[in-house]
């Protein structure tokens, strides 16, 4: 069987990657998940730009966003861990977490126009998608999420939902996966982009009913979606050249095998091969 955080910090890296190759986070913008095994931890990569993120780069930290061992020297977390650690504590539900600032939800972050599910794909918004605004109950920040009270503050705006709008900010995205997560992330987007595309049309939006927007919503995150879409993607970051190192070895119990000497043949098939190529 697979090292379960071996697997977890393979796929979270793999998640960095497709966010960034599709488009959703540039330099700037982070995501996690929760520990696979100790619910009070969640793993993030260190600061870094998700299309570079490896396996390596992503340590454990406790949900007051504290690394759990100390990070090496000239290693640095990223400054809105708060984001993470405040939903995770907040939300035994969710399991993933992104932030980002796609250029196709700042122009509703700032005008704080609603998001509206536009298509199937669209619903992954969920019901409703609120806006926090740290002017509200901070005043005058730089905007970043910092303070662990700035963190419990967007949490608590999230709520019971899955996209939170920041305004003139950015998002912060949740979910019960790191797939789902990655799913929603990409798809949230795709339908901002729409509602912005309809707009310039000068017609009026015919968004999904209550209806719609829910059997849709199940149908996406039903396993045989969640998995292709998953292999689109990874697919999509081998062919770029930009899939991170393979995933962890299978761990075996079996007795390990007494060492014989090559025989002839054995020598002989490295060059055979050699030949072939």
């Amino acid at each position: 069987m697979a090292d379960p955080l071996a697997q977890a910090r393979h796929d979270l890296a793999v998640a960095n990657r497709v966010v960034s190759l599709e488009g959703i986070i540039d330099a700037f913008g982070h995501v996690s998940m929760r520990h696979p095994t100790k619910p009070d931890r969640y793993l993030i990569s260190r600061s870094r730009s998700p299309e570079v993120v490896e396996a390596s780069d992503i340590y454990e930290y406790t949900l007051d966003s504290e690394p759990v061992s100390p990070l090496p020297d000239g290693i640095r977390g990223y400054g809105e861990l708060v984001i993470h650690g405040e939903i995770y504590k907040a939300r035994p539900d969710v399991n993933a977490v992104a932030h980002h600032h796609s250029m196709a939800f700042l122009p509703f972050c700032n005008s704080g126009e609603p998001l509206v599910p536009l298509y199937h794909m669209g619903a992954q918004i969920g019901e409703t998608v609120p806006f926090w605004d740290s002017r509200d109950e901070f005043g005058d920040t730089c905007l970043l999420v910092l303070k662990p009270e700035e963190g419990r503050s967007l949490a608590r705006t999230l709520g019971p939902n899955w996209l939170v709008l920041m305004r003139r900010h950015g998002a912060t995205v949740a979910a019960k996966s790191l797939t789902e997560l990655v799913f929603r992330s990409i798809y949230s987007v795709r339908n901002a982009e729409l509602q912005l595309m309809c707009k310039t049309q000068g017609h009026a939006l015919s968004p999904l009913t209550p209806g719609e927007a829910k059997m849709a919503w199940d149908r996406n995150l039903q396993p045989r979606p969640q998995a292709r879409a998953w292999e689109y993607w990874s697919t999509r970051l081998k062919k770029a050249g930009e899939y991170p190192a393979g995933p962890p070895k299978k761990l075996s119990k079996a007795a390990p095998k007494v060492a014989q000497k090559p025989s002839a043949r054995k020598k002989s098939a490295p060059a055979a091969r050699g030949k072939k190529r």
